[in-house]
């Protein structure tokens, strides 16, 4: 099977082609094309702006992908959650091709891709098998989520953030320290070798007994933190990213740690574009380790924690072989839905 996806769900224009023999697979064509650079001068991302940049983008990322129609059996699209603007570009471009070149369009689940994305490893080899049941971390700008799995199409979600998701959060501790866009990798770069005990910064939520988050008091925490430091020099920004970051990871462990013992997992996977972030890998595995002996940890290659279109193509295989007769015709039936929840 070969699959065509598209993905266009933030800022981020993404064309992939994967093919998939029984548990061999190889990527044909992985490419994506950035809006960071452009967005920085707004701190932030512009929705009416982002969409203009996929219209731009996303033919010639096709063109330069080589695709050979005859050779596609399936085209994978992402038509939730994200910007709606954004998300219109790349379902009505997938709606076309599915017409006129007459192949099956399956829609994915934006947070589901970025689950599977674990599953591959480099540009060749076999689809990893996951233990069930598995329990998946979704850390991104827009989202933080515990996913409780039984299958590879079977998500339910156990905990979430009840304001501002952890990448969100890191963009804004970004701000306030004059560091720019976007937050994550800023913070972690600032983070290294900073003493991250120098600021008693809170937990928000680590000790309930659900599995949802807030970082939205941390953030107000550093806020007014940094109101009562006269001179904000290099150290002092960069005690305060260290402090910062330990206080998001260690609530993002703690519950995740939690949830897995309470649902006996024999997986955790991680996911999501902060999940390229180094100190939380490092800390979840060892967390893993200590504590949950019995699970196996997964995260993702670091090309496939920000948003692509290769894990697009992973979820639309596994949709696809569920159920292959549904998707026929099926682009007269897909909508965009910008608030999806698993």
């Amino acid at each position: 099977m070969e699959i065509l996806a598209i993905e266009t769900s933030c800022d981020e224009t993404a064309v992939a082609v994967l093919e998939i023999k029984g548990q061999n697979y190889q990527v044909l064509a992985n490419l994506v094309s950035s809006q960071i650079n452009i967005h920085k001068k707004y701190g932030g991302i512009v929705p009416e702006v982002a969409a203009r940049k996929h219209v731009e983008n996303v033919i010639p990322l096709l063109e330069k992908a080589n695709i050979n129609k005859d050779n596609i059996d399936v085209i994978g699209i992402v038509y939730g959650p994200g910007l709606i603007t954004s998300l219109i570009v790349g379902l009505e471009t997938a709606k076309t091709l599915s017409l006129v070149w007459q192949k099956p369009l399956v829609p994915v689940d934006h947070i589901k891709a970025h689950i599977l994305a674990n599953l591959i490893r480099g540009n060749q080899g076999e689809l990893l098998p996951i233990k069930f049941p598995a329990l998946a971390l979704v850390v991104s700008g827009g989202h933080t989520s515990l996913v409780l799995m039984k299958d590879t199409n079977s998500f339910q979600t156990i905990g979430q953030t009840r304001d501002d998701a952890v990448g969100e959060a890191f963009d804004k501790v970004a701000k306030l320290l004059d560091l720019g866009y976007p937050g994550g990798p800023i913070i972690s770069q600032h983070a290294q070798k900073a003493d991250k005990t120098a600021f008693d910064l809170p937990r928000p939520m680590i000790d309930t007994d659900d599995f949802d988050f807030s970082f939205s008091g941390l953030k107000t925490a550093v806020r007014q933190e940094l109101a009562q430091i006269k001179v904000k020099d290099k150290k002092v920004i960069n005690n305060m990213a260290a402090s910062f970051q330990q206080a998001a990871i260690d609530v993002l462990i703690a519950k995740t740690v939690k949830a897995a013992k309470k649902y006996k997992v024999k997986s955790i996977l991680l996911g999501g574009g902060v999940s390229a972030n180094k100190e939380l890998r490092n800390q979840l595995s060892q967390a893993v380790k200590k504590e949950l002996k019995w699970v196996e940890f997964w995260q993702p290659d670091l090309s496939n924690t920000t948003d692509n279109a290769l894990m697009v193509a992973v979820g639309a295989y596994f949709k696809y072989q569920q159920n292959p007769y549904k998707y026929k015709n099926y682009w007269k039936k897909i909508k965009v839905e910008p608030n999806l929840e698993l």
